[in-house]
């Protein structure tokens, strides 16, 4: 997310004997949001929901291997936009979906520090249902910090990696359910301030790539994954998502006995999924924005991966892989 640390504005409401902290905070950077007041987004119920005795059968990701992928991304050092690190990790990912059907959206974003070249990566699991679910995450690191040895294994390496490991549960078969296409996003990060302008650049110039050739309305849902690898991982239920895929999430969450680890905060943030919440595709940002405590480790240099736990990447995993078979059993 961008340079320092997150802004905060912060009111407590007291109902009975519960206390609620709905906090407007910024995600990866200095995501400071512009208003205290989160975004309009829908309030429809969404598609009737598959009933809960229903038996699951979502895959499961390989939390150890998601982890390996983390400490293989971290290795390549600092990645913000422009730099060589960054291009070794585009390498990487390509790599490693090889074989798959793999698109790009390509092009050079004008930035407050000048113009830099921003590569959205896509990997494309078809499925036999008309529509397509999109799970996105960032693979590029804060700018600001590039020459302090930041290698943000948690704000842009577990979105990564976890992209990486669910391609291993969607390929080589056909899926029965949505489409899944699989979104590296490129440019989340501020190259300076974080503002509407300079922030998002990946995902701002491709919610209106999809809008224009008509993509957008084929998109069921849009699942961001962003800062999950937390050792104390305690996922938001973030404001600005739409309301019926967030309660989905936590639905899923509570199928898999998980949901201890979400929505004990409420808060809004901005991040990857507004250029398409914006436009009318429901989604939902699971992210974990308190990292150490007092978020003292986000956008640091002990952003580490002795900070991280394959626990809470096999809790976050699961959680996006069965709320994708939710959508699926959706009709």
């Amino acid at each position: 997310m961008g340079s320092g640390f997150p802004a905060r504005q912060s009111v407590w409401f007291v109902w009975g004997s519960s206390l609620l902290l709905a906090t407007t905070l910024s995600a990866c950077s200095s995501k400071a949001a512009q208003t205290a007041e989160p975004i309009s987004v829908t309030s429809s119920p969404g598609p009737a929901q598959p009933a809960v005795s229903e038996a699951s059968s979502a895959p499961t990701v390989n939390s150890a291997r998601a982890l390996q992928y983390i400490k293989e991304t971290v290795a390549f050092g600092p990645r913000p936009i422009g730099s060589a690190n960054h291009k070794k990790l585009e390498q990487y990912i390509v790599s490693h979906v090889k074989g798959e059907h793999v698109e790009y959206d390509s092009f050079t974003a004008d930035t407050p520090e000048g113009k830099f070249p921003v590569r959205n990566i896509i990997a494309k699991f078809p499925g036999k249902k008309d529509g397509i679910i999109v799970i996105a995450g960032h693979y590029d690191t804060n700018y600001p910090l590039r020459n302090t040895g930041y290698v943000g294994a948690n704000d842009g390496g577990s979105s990564t990696a976890m992209l990486l490991e669910i391609a291993n549960q969607l390929r080589g078969r056909r899926r029965d359910g949505y489409s899944v296409w699989l979104l590296w996003t490129d440019g989340e990060e501020a190259v300076k301030q974080w503002s509407d302008t300079d922030s998002l650049y990946g995902v701002r110039h491709l919610a209106e790539k999809w809008q224009s050739d008509g993509t957008l309305k084929k998109i069921k849902a849009f699942l961001l994954a962003d800062m999950i690898g937390d050792a104390d991982l305690n996922v938001e239920r973030e404001q600005n998502s739409t309301p019926w895929l967030e309660d989905l999430v936590l639905q899923a969450a509570t199928r898999l006995g998980y949901q201890s680890h979400f929505y004990s905060r409420t808060t809004a943030i901005d991040d990857d999924h507004l250029p398409f919440v914006r436009r009318g595709v429901p989604s939902a940002d699971l992210i974990d924005l308190d990292y150490g405590y007092g978020n003292v480790f986000h956008h640091t240099p002990q952003d580490t991966v002795d900070k991280l736990s394959p626990k809470s990447l096999q809790i976050v995993g699961n959680v996006i892989l069965q709320t994708v078979w939710m959508l699926d059993k959706k009709n």
